[in-house]
C-alpha cells in the first residue's frame, strides 16, 4: 500500500456530538456520512473515522473489491461492530481507541463492587421508603476476584481491585506470567467471590458465561460485565440470579442495546443495569478526538501506527 496523498480524505460516520477536527482544516479534505450514504462515499475515501461507534454500518458498506479506504480508526475498544470478511481479508489497517477508558473502566467496575458489597441499592431503596433497618455489609478486603480479558482494560481492573485488597487471577487468552490461561478459568470461577467481564467479543468468547459457568459461581459470589454484551447468555444469568444460585450481577453491556423497555432484564432480582456508561467520564469525547488527531499526524507523517487491531483475532494484541 502506497504512502499517504498529499491532501487525504477524511470520512466521518458520525454521531452527535460530533468529534472536533480543527486541528486538520485546509490540510485535509474531510467528509461526512450517515448510514445511509457510507457505502457511496467509502471508495473515495483514504481514512475512516467511525465515529458512530454503535452502528454496524461499515460491516454492512465495506467495498469488497476496488478502491476502499487505507485506514479505519473506531472511536471505541472493541472492533466486532464493523468487522466483516471482506475488511478482514483486506490490507486496509483498523485501530482502536486502546487506552482512553482504561482506568474509567476500572474505576466503575471497583464502584459496582463496593456498591454491591455494602448493600447500597438496598439502602437507597430502604431511604426512600422512610425505613430504618439496620444491616451488616461485607468487607471486600480479603475476597477473591476472577477478571477475564487481559488486554488494558483487565490489567486496570485487576490493579485497582487489588487495590481495595481484594485477591484477583486475570484470565487471557494464553497464559504468561501474571496471566492465566482459558484452561484456568473455570476453576478461579468456582472459588471467585467476584467475576468480573472484560474480554473483546471472538469467536472463542462468545456466550463464555452461560448456564454451566454461572452454576458453578459460589452462591454468595456476583458477576459483572463491562466487556461486550454477547459474552453473556443473559437468559442464563437471569436464571441463575433469580433461583440464587449466584447473589447479584451488574451489566453495563448487553446483547442488544439500547436495551428496550420491555426487557424482563429490567425486573431480574438482584441484577444492576446501567446503560452502556462504564467508561464514559466527563470529557471522554474529548479525549477520543485526540487521540484520532494524534494518530492522523503519525499516519500522515508516515510513522507506523499504535494500537493496530490483529483483525483475525479482533482486538489489539498484547506485548
Amino acid at each position: 500500500m502506497s504512502g499517504p496523498p498529499s491532501e487525504a480524505t477524511l470520512l466521518v460516520l458520525d454521531a452527535e456530538p460530533p468529534p472536533r477536527l480543527g486541528t486538520l482544516t485546509g490540510r485535509v479534505r474531510i467528509e461526512h456520512a450517515d448510514e445511509s450514504t457510507l457505502a457511496e462515499r467509502l471508495p473515495s475515501a483514504d481514512v475512516l473515522l467511525v465515529w458512530d461507534f454503535t452502528s454496524h454500518a461499515v460491516r454492512r458498506a465495506w467495498p469488497g473489491e476496488g478502491p476502499r479506504p487505507r485506514w479505519v480508526h473506531t472511536a471505541s475498544a472493541g472492533v466486532d461492530h464493523l468487522m466483516c470478511p471482506e475488511l478482514a481479508a483486506s490490507d486496509t489497517v483498523v485501530t482502536n481507541a486502546r487506552g482512553v477508558f482504561d482506568q474509567p473502566i476500572a474505576e466503575y467496575v471497583a464502584a459496582l463492587v463496593l456498591a454491591m458489597a455494602k448493600d447500597l441499592p438496598r439502602t437507597w431503596d430502604l431511604q426512600r421508603q422512610h425505613e430504618w433497618r439496620h444491616r451488616e455489609s461485607q468487607r471486600v478486603a480479603g475476597t477473591r476476584a476472577c477478571v477475564v480479558g487481559s488486554g488494558p482494560i483487565g490489567r486496570a481492573i485487576a490493579r485497582t481491585l487489588k487495590a481495595l485488597g481484594i485477591r484477583t487471577a486475570l484470565v487471557g487468552r494464553t497464559p504468561r506470567t501474571g496471566i492465566h490461561g482459558p484452561d484456568d478459568l473455570d476453576r478461579l470461577m468456582a472459588r471467585a467471590d467476584w467475576v468480573v467481564s472484560a474480554a473483546p467479543l471472538t469467536k472463542a468468547t462468545h456466550g463464555m458465561f452461560d448456564a454451566r459457568r454461572f452454576g458453578m459461581m459460589q452462591p454468595s459470589a456476583r458477576f459483572i460485565n463491562v466487556g461486550r454484551g454477547q459474552l453473556v447468555v443473559e437468559e442464563a444469568l437471569a436464571e441463575a440470579l433469580s433461583k440464587r444460585w449466584i447473589a447479584g450481577a451488574a451489566l453495563d453491556v448487553f446483547a442488544h442495546e439500547p436495551l428496550v423497555r420491555e426487557s424482563p432484564l429490567w425486573e431480574v432480582p438482584g441484577l444492576i443495569v446501567s446503560p452502556h456508561m462504564s467508561g464514559d467520564t466527563v470529557g471522554w469525547r474529548d479525549e477520543l478526538g485526540a487521540q484520532f488527531l494524534e494518530l492522523f499526524e503519525r499516519w500522515q507523517a508516515g510513522r507506523p501506527l499504535p494500537n493496530v487491531v490483529d483483525k483475525q483475532r479482533g482486538y489489539v494484541p498484547g506485548h
